[in-house]
C-alpha cells in the first residue's frame, strides 16, 4: 500500500502513522510531503536516533549507510545537536557511505571523507573504526578489490539497517548514473554531464569536476532493511515525479526503488510539486475549489486544450476532471469571465501603483503616490537579470528606490578576470604592491580559482563597480545604491557560514533606515547555489523582527525570480509587460555586469548567457498570457506578493 502525506511540523505526525493515510492511485513509492525542509530533516533525524537507541537496549551495532551532498546536512545538524543537548551516543554506529569522488584525496575539501567529517562525524563520538568511506585516492588497479572488500565488510555487519539517500537530476542514487543495473555493487563509474554540471558550483567550474567515482550499487542499496530518500526544492520536482509515478527503468536509476517494501521519500512543498495530487489533485480526487486552485486548474486546461480561456466549454471541463469546478460555478460561461478578469487584473503597467486610479482591481496602491522602494538583490547582478524592466519602470514613474546587494558574490569572478584589473592598475602604478601581489598570485593559478584576502577583494570591487555602473544607467543614485555585504557569505569559498543575526541585524538596519512601501526580494527556493534561499530567510527573519512597527503596517513584498525558474502563471499576483525597448534596455543593464557575462563560473546546465535566459523567460511569460486570451506584449516580469 503507498500511502502520502502533507504536514507541516514535527507534532503533526510521525512515519508509524502513516499507514492510516488514504493512497493515490499514481503513486508508487510511500512519501511524506512538508512544507519546510527542516521540519523533514528533523523527523528523519529523530527515525535515525531512534534505531540507535533501540539497537543500544539490546546490545547491537546499527549500521547505516549514509549520503553526502546538500540534501542530508540538515538531518547532520539535528543528530549533532541530539548527540550534544540530549546524549545520543555513537559509540555502537558503523557507517558505509555511498560514494566518493575518484581521484580525490582524503584532505581534499570537496571530498566525500571531509564533507562527511565536516558535518557529523568530528562533531560525535563514533569510532574512527566504524567509519567506512570509498577511497578516492587509491591505485586504480587496485579499486576492483576494495570494492569487493567494501561489499564484504557491509555483509560480515550483517547489512544495512538503514540508509539515507538524496537524488540527483538524473535520477541517481549514489552515484548510480542511468543505465546502472539494478543488481549492480559497489564498483567505479564514469559520472554523468549533468551530476558534473551540478557539482560545478563546489568545485569552482565543470573543468575541476572529477569525472569518475566509486559508488554503491543499486543491488548494495536495495538490500538495506530501511531506505530513506531526502529531496529538497522545484530543481528536484520533474525527477521526484518520473520516480514516483513513472516505469521502473534504467534511465532512472532511482525508480528501482519501487521495488523496495520500505522505503520512503521525504519532501518539501517544491519537490512534490509535480507530483499529480498536488499539481492536478482534480485528477486525484475530490478538492476543496478555491481561487488559488481554481486559476491553476484552468491555466492548466488551457495549455491542455490549447484554448483560451473565453473559448474553455462545458464539455472541457467535464472531460479533465473538473466537473465538481463546473457544478459549483454554474457554467463554463460564468467561470471562466471571473477567472479572465483575475488574470487580466494582474497585469499593471504601473507596479508602484496608479496615481489618481481605482486601485480596488491592481496589484498596488495608489497611495502614496511616490513610494519608498528597496530591491534586495542576493548577487550583484540579480537585481538587473531578474527585474531590470520593472527596475527601470519604478525609476521612471518617480518612485524612491534604493538597492541593497546582499552579498559581494566575490567567489563568481575568475582569476582571469581579477588578474585583468589588477594588470590595469599596474600599468597606472607600476610599484602598488597590491596590484603586484594580486597579479602574481592570479597568474600562477589561473584555474584553480584559489583566493588571497587581497584577491576577493579585488573581485568585490569589480562586481560593486559593475553594479554601480548598472544602477546608475537606470538612473538610480549613487547614495541609493547599498552593498550589506552579509557576513553568513564573505568566507572566500564555496562553503558558507550559517546565517546568524549579524546579518539579520543588517537586515533590519536597512528597512528600519529606509522604511519602505515596497520590499523585492528573490524568491527563487530552488536556487542552486542556495545563496538566494538564505538571503531569503535573512529577510523573513528580519521581517519578523520588526514587522510590529508602524511603517511596516504600510509595506508590502513582492518576490521576483531569477533567471533559473519562473512563477507559475497561476501563482503570479503583479505581471509588469515590457516594450521591445525596455526589453533593450534590461539587457544593456544587464551587460555592465561584464564579469558575470561571458564564461560565467556557475552557469549550471543551461548553456546560455544570464541576459538571454532572462529575457527568454520574459518572453515565455508574455506567450503564456497572450494563449490565455490576454494582451499581446514584447515581454512580462512575474512577481508573486508575500504576506508576512
Amino acid at each position: 500500500m503507498v500511502t502520502n502525506i502533507q504536514f507541516k511540523n514535527l507534532d503533526d505526525i510521525s512515519y508509524k502513522e502513516a499507514g492510516i493515510f488514504e493512497n493515490t492511485r499514481f503513486e508508487k513509492i510511500h512519501n511524506i510531503v512538508f512544507d519546510d525542509s527542516n521540519c523533514g530533516s528533523k523527523i528523519v533525524a529523530k527515525e535515525i536516533a531512534d534505531l540507535i537507541r533501540e539497537k543500544q537496549s539490546k546490545n547491537k551495532k546499527c549500521v547505516l549507510g549514509l549520503a553526502t551532498g546538500s540534501s542530508p546536512i540538515r538531518v547532520y545538524d539535528e543528530l549533532v545537536r541530539m548527540h550534544k543537548e540530549e546524549g545520543l551516543s555513537f559509540k555502537n554506529v558503523v557507517t558505509f557511505n555511498l560514494d566518493e569522488y575518484f581521484p580525490m584525496s582524503e584532505d581534499n575539501e570537496q571530498s566525500y571523507h571531509y564533507f562527511m567529517h565536516d558535518h557529523l562525524f568530528n562533531h560525535i563520538d563514533i569510532l574512527k573504526e566504524n567509519i567506512h568511506i570509498p577511497k578516492g585516492d587509491i591505485d586504480s588497479d587496485k579499486i576492483l578489490d576494495f570494492c569487493i572488500d567494501y561489499e564484504k565488510k557491509i555483509k560480515d555487519y550483517g547489512g544495512l539497517d538503514f540508509q539515507l539517500l538524496g537524488i540527483g537530476r538524473t535520477g541517481h542514487i549514489g552515484f548510480n548514473e542511468p543505465g546502472s543495473h539494478s543488481k549492480s555493487r559497489t564498483r567505479l563509474i564514469t559520472l554523468d554531464h549533468v551530476t558534473r554540471t551540478d557539482a560545478a558550483f563546489s568545485f569552482l567550474g565543470l573543468d575541476n569536476v572529477p569525472k569518475r567515482a566509486i559508488t554503491m550499487g543499486i543491488g548494495t542499496i536495495k538490500e538495506a532493511k530501511r531506505i530513506v530518500l531526502l529531496a529538497w526544492g522545484e530543481n528536484k520536482a520533474s525527477t521526484i515525479k518520473e520516480t514516483i509515478e513513472g516505469e521502473i527503468s534504467s534511465h532512472v536509476p532511482a525508480t528501482y526503488l519501487q521495488g523496495h517494501n520500505n522505503t520512503t521519500f521525504v519532501l518539501d512543498k517544491g519537490a512534490a510539486s509535480l507530483l499529480t495530487q498536488y499539481h492536478t489533485p482534480w485528477l486525484v480526487g475530490p478538492c476543496d475549489w478555491n481561487e488559488n486552485l481554481t486559476r491553476q486548474a484552468i491555466v492548466w486546461l488551457c495549455k491542455l486544450t490549447s484554448k483560451s480561456i473565453l473559448k474553455l466549454t462545458d464539455k472541457d471541463y467535464n472531460d479533465n476532471g473538473m466537473e465538481s469546478l463546473l457544478a459549483q460555478e454554474g457554467s463554463a460561461y460564468y467561470l471562466n469571465i471571473k477567472n479572465f478578469n483575475i488574470l487580466q487584473n494582474t497585469i499593471t503597467g504601473w507596479p508602484g501603483g496608479k496615481p489618481n486610479a481605482d486601485d480596488s482591481r491592481r496589484p498596488e496602491r495608489a497611495l502614496p503616490e511616490r513610494k519608498r522602494v528597496i530591491i534586495f538583490s542576493p548577487h550583484p547582478d540579480d537585481d538587473v537579470i531578474s527585474m531590470g524592466g520593472t527596475f527601470d519602470r519604478l525609476v521612471e514613474q518617480g518612485h524612491d528606490v534604493h538597492i541593497a546587494y546582499q552579498t559581494s558574490g566575490n567567489i563568481a569572478v575568475s582569476n582571469y578576470e581579477a588578474m585583468k584589473f589588477a594588470e590595469v592598475g599596474l600599468e597606472l602604478d607600476s610599484k602598488n604592491k597590491l596590484f603586484k601581489s594580486i597579479v602574481d598570485f592570479a597568474h600562477n593559478n589561473l584555474t584553480s580559482e584559489l583566493n588571497t584576502p587581497e584577491l576577493l577583494k579585488i573581485k568585490g570591487i569589480i562586481r560593486q563597480k559593475e553594479s554601480l555602473a548598472a544602477t546608475r544607467y537606470i538612473g538610480i543614485p549613487d547614495d541609493h545604491v547599498h552593498f550589506l555585504n552579509l557576513p553568513f557569505y564573505e568566507t572566500g569559498k564555496i562553503k558558507k557560514n550559517v546565517l546568524s543575526q549579524p546579518d539579520i541585524d543588517l537586515m533590519v538596519d536597512i528597512i528600519s533606515r529606509i522604511k519602505p512601501h515596497q520590499i523585492y526580494a528573490a524568491g527563487d527556493l530552488a536556487d542552486p547555489h542556495g545563496t538566494h534561499r538564505v538571503c531569503l530567510n535573512a529577510l523573513f527573519k528580519a521581517l519578523e523582527a520588526i514587522k510590529h512597527k508602524e511603517f511596516m503596517k504600510d509595506c508590502w513584498v513582492w518576490l521576483y525570480r531569477g533567471a533559473w525558474h519562473e512563477w507559475g502563471i497561476h501563482e503570479i499576483d503583479m505581471a509588469v509587460p515590457m516594450s521591445p525597448d525596455q526589453v533593450a534596455r534590461k539587457r544593456r543593464a544587464i551587460f555592465f555586469h561584464q564579469s558575470q557575462k561571458d564564461n560565467v563560473m556557475f552557469q549550471g546546465d543551461d548553456a546560455r548567457e544570464f541576459w538571454v535566459r532572462a529575457e527568454e523567460r520574459n518572453k515565455e511569460t508574455a506567450t503564456k498570457y497572450r494563449a490565455l486570451g490576454m494582451a499581446d506584449y514584447e515581454a512580462m516580469e512575474a512577481f508573486k506578493r508575500h504576506f508576512y
